[in-house]
């Protein structure tokens, strides 16, 4: 007896062929995406074409493709053409139309580079909407992506510093030389100052140099080479180190093939030791593994980035966030005084307060702890401190320092009066002199009530939930969907790049 099978017949003809709508399931990925972007108003993006010309692609389309693309982990411009013509759910959403790769990649980075901030704006909306997520409560992070920029093709900041101070000190040295051995007539009485050297000096100072040593028979070949090498190259080097001085910005490296990118410590190799990578800093701002809030940033540490993140957050929204959590990264006195005048409750620790808790929590304190600065008594009401002994510590002066990004911190000085044949000095301090310490009482301040605030039950719960709601998008996102590197330069490409698979996500999120 042989065995059955259904009937095979490739050139069986239907009667009532189907619709490609019959052939998607009702309950299928690609139907979320159709369904929420219908429901956007895209004249922003429409009023981006040119009414003239040869009739475009429907953006609507266009857009849907495009996040369900990203949805689906396909990324390449060419395989998302390959997929419109050969993917069903990608034909149903084209209505069976095959954009060309060059098309979509244009309408990705050209179309959607300066409303696509909006597009996301109106899909969260959407979400809250429905009861998904709201917008008075986020829990913040970020993470380090690397940009598509060659890895080895780096500038630094501090070796330009480096290379015209040797460039300054070589140009003293030559000019020291030719003084030496210089014709009366030749000498200088007033030598110029090499302490700062700029495009003219070099190029005056070089020349006379050269004039100097050209024809003297006391000069050596060796210095007459390097007084050539001078006046031909040290101008415009000079001019290179402005241009690459001027791309920095503040800036202590940046790339190349990527001038936006800069040189960041990466934890993805297989060692976890942290590589040196041209990349990106990007900030989120979730809740219930929503994304509601993304932004890129240059700097390689997260404590600049939550201001400029927040002020976005609102240019969006109009409104801001009522509650934050994040971690120690974003723990200081700017970052507390900044949301304490926004209105703000932070539930953000500053760096020490885990030691400080696992220290009360445990028990056990060493020797050295008991000398700490916080664990002296200080007397709030006529500012001073009293050191183990019983010795009144008096402010001397006051200090006041200007960060990275700007911000004016004060710092009061404390200092003992006498720490001569002290016993226990050895355990206090080992620095000469009397024992002198500082305070921040603006910083002290936002400590307390962050303590405070973090140790109650709520922020308990609060720092518990931040690991469980923020993290698990980037490792999704990295690691599901394997997004670890840009694929576009620049950082407005690399926003834009960021915010579909943000937009992906939730909607992914939400059908799940």
């Amino acid at each position: 007896m042989s065995p059955k099978f259904q009937s095979y017949n490739q050139q069986q003809n239907w009667l009532f062929p189907p619709s490609i709508e019959e052939l998607i399931p009702k309950d299928h990925p690609v139907r979320i995406v159709n369904g929420v972007i219908d429901q956007l108003n895209l004249d922003v993006l429409i009023s981006e074409y040119n009414k003239e010309g040869k009739p475009s692609y429907h953006p609507k389309m266009m857009l849907k493709v495009m996040v369900y693309a990203y949805m689906d982990n396909t990324y390449s411009s060419r395989k998302i053409e390959k997929a419109m013509r050969e993917n069903i759910n990608f034909m149903w959403l084209s209505a069976n139309q095959v954009a060309d790769h060059n098309t979509i990649a244009r309408f990705r980075s050209q179309r959607l580079k300066t409303i696509f901030k909006d597009i996301f704006k109106q899909v969260v909306m959407l979400l809250a909407g429905e009861g998904l997520v709201k917008l008075k409560e986020v829990y913040t992070d970020g993470t380090k992506i690397e940009s598509v920029a060659g890895r080895y093709t780096f500038v630094w900041g501090n070796a330009i510093k480096t290379r015209k101070v040797k460039m300054a000190e070589q140009l003293e040295q030559m000019w020291n030389y030719a003084q030496q051995i210089a014709d009366e007539e030749d000498k200088d009485p007033n030598p110029p100052n090499f302490k700062t050297i700029d495009k003219e000096k070099v190029e005056q100072t070089a020349k006379k140099i050269n004039r100097i040593l050209k024809d003297n028979p006391k000069a050596s070949s060796k210095h007459k080479a390097k007084a050539r090498y001078i006046e031909k190259n040290f101008a415009s080097n000079l001019d290179k180190y402005q241009e690459q001085e001027e791309v920095l910005k503040g800036r202590n490296s940046y790339s190349k093939t990527d001038p936006d990118a800069t040189f960041m410590r990466m934890k993805e190799d297989h060692m976890l030791n942290g590589q040196l990578k041209p990349g990106y800093n990007v900030q989120i701002s979730s809740q219930s593994q929503f994304i509601l809030h993304y932004t890129l940033h240059q700097q390689t540490t997260d404590v600049h980035t939550l201001k400029p993140h927040l002020e976005t957050y609102e240019k969006l929204y109009q409104t801001l966030p009522e509650i934050v959590t994040a971690d120690a990264g974003y723990g200081s006195e700017e970052n507390y005084d900044h949301l304490e005048k926004k209105g703000i409750t932070a539930y953000i620790k500053y760096n020490t307060f885990d030691k400080e808790e696992q220290t009360y929590k445990s028990k056990k304190r060493k020797v050295k702890e008991d000398f700490h600065r916080d664990n002296l008594h200080y007397n709030e009401e006529q500012d001073y401190y009293v050191c183990p002994i019983g010795q009144r510590m008096n402010k001397v002066y006051e200090s006041e320092r200007t960060t990275k990004s700007g911000y004016k911190q004060l710092n009061s000085i404390y200092r003992a009066k006498n720490c001569n044949g002290c016993p226990l000095r050895s355990n206090c301090h080992k620095a000469k002199g009397e024992r002198t310490i500082q305070r921040n009482h603006a910083l002290e301040r936002h400590k307390k009530l962050i303590r405070e605030r973090l140790t109650t039950t709520e922020g308990e719960k609060k720092r518990r939930q931040r690991t469980a709601d923020v993290e698990p998008v980037f490792a999704h996102i990295k690691y599901n969907r394997n997004f670890k590197r840009f694929t576009l330069r620049g950082i407005e490409k690399a926003d834009l790049e960021f915010g579909l698979h943000a937009l992906a996500h939730n909607l992914k999120k939400k059908v799940a």
